[in-house]
């Protein structure tokens, strides 16, 4: 039998075209879907301390946190104790040799790099938070990162401000910036990012307005990451339209609440948000006796 070479010619790419058209068909409804256009990576922080038994359900409240692990001592100190995140802040040595340490502003030394750092962490299975305070310290610190990722067990959050929020007096790290250095390197992390903010007794406070988080969501959308939105607690009441909004766009979104040191907190105003959210939806970042009375508000379960 002759086979007609034109006819297997135009079959085969007929056959091509329907593979690209349909590649193509597939792709494009993923990208302009809502919950894979920004990749559709969510947030497994408490599944893998759920794994651990850590915590006994899917309730963010129930992550503990250490704080300003910015030393040999506080670092060990960490890892001995029982929070499952350790958070600690980055950011260049103010001297010669200038490589990222474990230190927060203003202080510009430490008695630990941010590689000495990684190294006592990997031995360990909790989660870390980075608090990047310095935009020059990113690049070194995320190839540094990269080099021990295989060995962390728990989940790595990247943190830093990014945008001016209310009351925020410090210059926040330039958004593009920052997130071209992170985004691809840090494809299986979580993104912290928030805004620079402030707090002062005996006035009234502005919340986060919706162009601070319809400006956030924007930058936000396009990532592949999940997300968790780092909110002072005291400016909590005057935002709950506003951030309920924010965590609708997205289930790759999730808030952290924060405290300041000297912020006053009445931790019943927290309640709308633990009542009115899904429980894995909000980490409380508080201390410890404003978590423990926090729990014990009639309402909180």
């Amino acid at each position: 039998m002759r086979v007609n070479k034109r006819s297997v010619y135009l079959s085969c790419i007929c056959a091509v075209i329907l593979v690209v058209t349909l590649t193509w068909t597939v792709w494009t409804h993923m990208a302009n879907s809502p919950s894979s256009a920004a990749g559709s990576k969510r947030d497994h922080s408490l599944d893998y301390f759920l794994k651990k038994g850590t915590i006994q359900e899917r309730d963010a409240a129930d992550v503990n946190w250490y704080h300003a692990a910015n030393s040999k001592d506080k670092i060990n100190e960490a890892l001995e104790g029982p929070a499952q995140m350790i958070e600690a802040d980055v950011l260049l040595r103010g001297h010669d040799p200038k490589e990222p340490i474990m230190a927060h502003p203003p202080d510009t030394d430490s008695d630990i790099t941010l590689q000495d750092w990684l190294s006592v962490v990997v031995t360990s299975d909790k989660g870390i938070k980075l608090d990047f305070k310095s935009l020059a310290a990113v690049e070194p610190s995320m190839a540094l990162l990269e080099e021990a990722q295989a060995q962390l067990e728990g989940p790595v959050w990247i943190n830093a401000d990014i945008l001016s929020g209310p009351g925020g007096l410090a210059t926040p790290l330039d958004a593009q910036a920052f997130l071209q250095e992170v985004a691809l390197r840090a494809e299986g992390d979580v993104l912290s990012l928030g805004w620079t903010t402030g707090w002062s007794p005996d006035t009234d406070n502005p919340g986060y307005s919706w162009e601070m988080v319809q400006q956030m969501e924007a930058i936000c959308r396009p990532l592949r990451q999940p997300v968790t939105f780092p909110v002072r607690a005291a400016l909590l009441p005057q935002s709950f339209p506003q951030l309920q909004w924010l965590l609708q766009q997205s289930d790759r979104y999730t808030l952290t609440v924060w405290t300041g040191q000297r912020d006053m907190l009445n931790v019943e105003d927290l309640l709308p948000y633990r009542q009115n959210f899904n429980k894995s939806r909000i980490y409380y970042d508080l201390l410890e006796s404003q978590i423990s009375k926090f729990k014990a508000l009639p309402g909180y379960n």
